[in-house]
Order: structure tokens, then sequence, then C-alpha cells
């Protein structure tokens, strides 16, 4: 049995197996890269068409509006990027907890920016005072706020589930039910689902002291 020694000093690149890896871009072009050693080369998959496994990118927009309550709607980055969305619905306040996307008309509607990453990791409890302030600002000045994000499934409908306990106090189950009637796209990672069953929780031992 060789030591690791001469393991290394055996070594020799013209001894690597060749790796291949398949690859379909969105836009259904399929090709192979070859790896051998340092080495690699690209060449076009030469199956044929019909036998290909793909899929079709959906490029239409996601103008569904969400109607939580007369003052608080729930959508996408779509929805708030489309000024005929937003006038149809009366908007006046629109809140962006996404993340790298830019509030597309600064001038014409007041914006609050909280920006959250949509991971079961990130503290969605660090940032909902922020929303919920917005939102109720947004209220006692009889607007209406959009609440959005990139898909408007995660992180928006999370932040008015925690919107509809903390100020509203509903309980969780009531919150998230209302949210996926107004909105049935809405799905909260399982991170920010476990952050507002703690909020509950918080919530109970709070109102007990």
């Amino acid at each position: 049995m060789q030591s690791l020694t001469q393991e290394i000093q055996s070594f020799s690149r013209a001894r690597l197996r060749k790796q291949c890896t398949r690859v379909t871009s969105l836009s259904g072009r399929r090709i192979i890269e070859t790896w051998k050693g340092s080495t690699i080369t690209v060449v076009e998959d030469p199956a044929p068409p019909e036998k290909t496994l793909g899929y079709v990118p959906d490029t239409s927009w996601d103008l569904q509006v969400g109607l939580v309550k007369p003052y608080l709607l729930l959508g996408s980055q779509d929805a708030a990027h489309d000024f005929g969305t937003l006038r149809k619905h009366k908007v006046s306040h629109i809140l962006n907890v996404a993340f790298g996307v830019e509030n597309a008309f600064p001038d014409l509607f007041i914006y609050r920016t909280v920006s959250i990453l949509d991971h079961p990791d990130a503290d969605l409890l660090l940032h909902l005072q922020d929303c919920c302030d917005f939102i109720q600002q947004t209220r006692q000045e009889k607007g209406v706020v959009l609440v959005h994000c990139n898909a408007g499934v995660s992180r928006a409908p999370a932040v008015v589930v925690g919107y509809l306990m903390s100020c509203d106090g509903q309980a969780f189950d009531d919150a998230l039910s209302r949210v996926q009637s107004a909105r049935p796209a809405s799905s909260p990672n399982p991170g920010f689902l476990q952050q507002l069953r703690s909020f509950k929780t918080q919530m109970i031992n709070g109102s007990k002291r």
C-alpha cells in the first residue's frame, strides 16, 4: 500500500478521468462540458430536439394583486412596476421588501425599502417593526399600500402575516389563511413561518407580564 507521499509523487494528470456535464440554457440550448485535467471543451449536445427535456421560461408579468385589507395590498415586483396596475388599485404607498429591486416611480408614490433576503436563516422579525410602522402610517394617511418582494411569494406575504398578528392581534393560522386567500401564490419559506410562530408565542408571553 502506497503512502500519501508516494501517491502524490506518482500523480499524473494523464490518469485523471474525463468528467462530462450536460447543461440546458433558458433558451433550451443544450451543451456538453467535458473536463480533462484542467482543460475544458464545450460542444453542442447532439441529442435530437424531439428527445430533449427542458422547460419554457414564463416571461409573462404577474400582475395579480391580493386585497388583504382595503388599505393593504400584496403582490410581486411586476405589479409594483406596472403603473396601470398601481393606478387601478389606487396605490399611494409602496413597501418594497425585495433585495436588489429598484423603486420604479419614486416621484409618484411614497416608498419604504426594507431589503430582506428570502432565506430561512434571514431574521424576518428584525425588520418587522419598520414594515408595520409604514403600513400603519399608510392607514393613518388614508392611503393604500402595496407590499411586494420579487415574486410576491415568500417575503412580502410573511411581512403581511406579521403585520396582521402584530397590529390586528390575529392568530398565526388566521393571518396566514387570510394572506393566502388574498394571494394564493403566498408561501413563506419554512424559516419565516417558524419565526412567525415564535412571534406569536412572544406576543402571548408578553401579554401575561
